[in-house]
């Protein structure tokens, strides 16, 4: 039942897709956020390097798509929740540069008050709960926001992004079981970037076909091509009407690819320079979407170069800003901390 609804979903979406082809300005956009995603990565890179990022920094180069063009059909009461490797979701949902890079460099001017670090800001303003630090853990909390809209009645959807590892946690399954039990309006989006820390899918995994993996609880879903922004937007947008409209969970599973290691501290050598490369020239979203605005005249070369120049500008700013501002009061230990008495 949910395998033909699945496959229902995915001929609406491609119908939808025709009609909805974004306009100049919206495709600007996508090329912009991807690209600010990725400069700001490749900068907290640096930063890591220099030794000022400590402990664990999870890039998102590579997956911009997927969290951009999810972003482009969320409505403004929806939540998002996931992993650690948040950077990138932080800034699609227009958290501030500046202090995302401070929370990455534990200063005060960080989201957390440098307290949170790469895995740990928030954001209740912009709806954005986090930035986990232990595998899966977001699923169930992401799960419970959606039982939060529902039981408000004010329409918003729970975004709940996890990984290729995270998908075969135990706590994902009952979240799973709860969601379609109540019908709560909650989309899940596994970001397959094919390995989970260092082992791949296929190691890790008994079925492969990851979006397939609520049929048992009678959810829906679909496999996307997550390097590419304009599919990643429509399978968005089916499965959150899916969801908003009272029909219970939706499933995503995101085809995408991380350039980096698994973290900073992770050679990579489980997979080729090869392979990578080929992902790189084939597959990039931020250059594959580039080609489209530059062949259909959207755009031209020096036009989006100077886009690139002022992303550059505002990424150096805020690492600017990091690196100014003072680190936290050693009084802030004790603030925010919730006691049990």
């Amino acid at each position: 039942m949910a395998a033909a609804a699945a496959r229902k979903s995915q001929a609406t979406s491609a119908r939808k897709g025709a009609q909805n082809r974004p306009g100049k300005e919206e495709l600007l956009k996508f090329y912009h956020d991807m690209l600010l995603i990725r400069r700001f990565e490749e900068k907290a890179g640096q930063l890591y390097g220099m030794g000022l990022i400590a402990g664990f920094c999870h890039l998102y180069i590579g997956q911009e798509a997927v969290i951009v063009g999810m972003q482009s059909i969320a409505k403004d009461v929806d939540t998002l929740v996931t992993s650690y490797r948040d950077h990138g979701h932080m800034l699609a949902c227009g958290m501030d540069p500046k202090g995302v890079m401070a929370e990455l460099t534990g200063r005060i001017g960080g989201y957390s008050k440098g307290k949170g670090g790469s895995m740990h800001m928030f954001s209740r303003e912009k709806n954005f709960f986090g930035g986990h630090g232990i595998v899966g853990a977001q699923v169930p909390i992401g799960t419970g926001l959606a039982f939060g809209h529902k039981y408000r009645g004010d329409g918003g959807v729970s975004y709940v992004y996890f990984g290729d590892g995270a998908v075969n946690q135990g706590q994902v399954y009952e979240s799973f079981n709860m969601a379609s039990l109540w019908k709560l309006p909650v989309v899940y989006v596994v970001e397959n970037n094919r390995y989970g820390m260092g082992t791949s899918v296929a190691r890790a995994s008994a079925r492969t076909e990851l979006h397939r993996r609520g049929e048992a609880y009678g959810i829906p879903g679909l496999h996307v091509n997550g390097m590419d922004v304009l599919e990643v937007r429509e399978a968005g947008r089916t499965a959150a009407e899916h969801a908003r409209s009272g029909e219970g969970p939706y499933i995503l599973e995101m085809e995408t690819y991380r350039y980096r290691g698994h973290s900073m501290s992770d050679p990579a050598k489980y997979r080729s320079k090869e392979e990578v490369s080929k992902i790189r020239q084939e597959k990039d979203p931020i250059e594959n979407l580039r080609k489209v605005l530059v062949d259909e005249h959207i755009a031209t070369e020096d036009e989006l170069k100077e886009v690139d120049r002022k992303i550059k500008a505002v990424v150096t700013g805020a690492a600017d800003f990091a690196q100014e501002s003072p680190e936290p009061d050693p009084a802030e230990l004790y603030t925010d901390v919730l006691i049990a008495v």
